[in-house]
């Protein structure tokens, strides 16, 4: 698979844009690449739908900022399973569908009816987005996982089929608007005569009414239904960031689009490893005589137990750092470390025997403190620590 452009290489924009900058950006792609315009032609089509991707992630003020900070990734492009993108025409005309006005210039059918005969310049139904919130362990977020969920939806109505009508000659064609979805008026301005098109108010701009509701939904063309859904969550991903499901929320009446499945992820706490950024932390007290003597020592991973050496005459607040231990980059950059904070333990009592042990040993000059400059800066090992 091709590696996805640079949605702001796409449109020719830069990230200081304005919305309207673009807008206009994609319009005027939109324009060029329409299949209307270039039928047959399936290179301008997929830069018609590169065009659209881009524009639909650079419009989104919440989309925009996930995609500035985690790049294709983050919008869950990367991970496959349904997340990103368009997967057909009819996905672009319903969402965009608008932008032009209801007209495509000079009759290149109208965005909101791609080949559609008489409803040219009627947008297609969508259905509503569906958000839920999921909890992922460390584990999952590291590995990265398929989710299985069951969630309550709107599916077509297993009788009518979505159409909403007792049968299909319980619907008949829109007297208003004859059919194509849209009311036109001419107005008159300074400019001269103006002309603007609007949905139609009668059938709701779908161009059909229904004389005869199906008994089932009652006209709505929708029931509520469980689905099992499957989809994948990439490695890497971070607390409050969202993906997208692309197709698997509610499903729009007659001929319309599903709407998105929105899955908000948040991480369960581990009982032993703390997550910053990509780095994992880990504390790992010794007794004093280990930290003269050296040791090894076991220590927690994500990946099972790992056994590390504890040079002799360690210092409290040291740090062992195991490259790429930590939490795989969500951009596919590497990964983070694991980090060891050693931490000396101090018994809060003695025996009698114990303390007359430590008392021997208490006027050695070499266990009288002689710090170095690097022991005494602690506040540098702590830069150093998250560098």
């Amino acid at each position: 698979m091709a590696e996805k452009r640079d949605y702001y290489e796409v449109l020719g924009v830069s990230k200081s844009s304005t919305p309207e900058e673009i807008k206009k950006a994609y319009r005027k792609l939109a324009m060029q690449y329409h299949p209307d315009k270039n039928p047959g032609d399936v290179a301008a089509e997929e830069k018609f739908k590169e065009a659209a991707e881009a524009y639909d992630v650079l419009s989104n003020p919440e989309k925009k900022q996930r995609y500035d900070q985690f790049g294709h990734a983050g919008m869950g492009g990367a991970a496959g399973g349904g997340f990103g993108g368009f997967s057909n025409m009819e996905d672009i005309f319903s969402a965009f569908g608008d932008i032009f006005g209801g007209g495509f210039g000079g009759g290149f059918g109208g965005f909101g009816g791609f080949g559609g005969g008489g409803a040219r310049g009627r947008r297609v139904a969508r259905g509503s987005n569906i958000r839920i919130k999921i909890k992922l362990s460390l584990e999952e977020i590291v590995n990265g996982v398929e989710k299985k969920i069951k969630i309550e939806k709107h599916v077509k109505c297993h009788k009518c089929n979505g159409r909403g009508a007792e049968s299909e000659a319980d619907i008949k064609t829109c007297d208003t608007c004859r059919g194509t979805g849209t009311v036109t008026k001419v107005v008159q301005s300074f400019l001269g005569q103006m002309q603007t098109s609007s949905p139609c108010p009668t059938c709701g701009g779908e161009g059909k009414v229904i004389t005869k509701p199906c008994s089932c939904c009652h006209g709505s063309g929708l029931e509520k239904k469980s689905e099992e859904i499957s989809f994948k969550v990439p490695a890497g991903v971070t607390e409050g960031m969202q993906l997208t499901v692309q197709g698997k929320g509610n499903a729009a009446k007659g001929d319309g689009v599903n709407g998105d499945l929105l899955v908000l992820i948040t991480e369960e706490p581990h009982p032993e490893l703390q997550r910053d950024g990509n780095d994992l932390i880990y504390s790992l007290f010794v007794s004093v005589p280990d930290a003269i003597l050296g040791c090894t020592a076991e220590i927690p991973s994500v990946d099972g137990k790992l056994r590390i050496k504890v040079e002799p005459g360690t210092q409290s607040g040291k740090i062992l750092r195991l490259r790429g231990k930590g939490v795989p980059d969500v951009n596919g950059y590497g990964a983070g470390d694991l980090l060891v904070y050693i931490q000396v333990w101090i018994p809060k009592k003695v025996d009698k025997e114990e303390k007359e042990m430590l008392e021997k040993i208490q006027e050695s000059k070499n266990f009288k403190p002689s710090p170095t400059k690097d022991d005494r800066n602690f506040f540098e090992r702590l830069k150093r620590m998250f560098s």
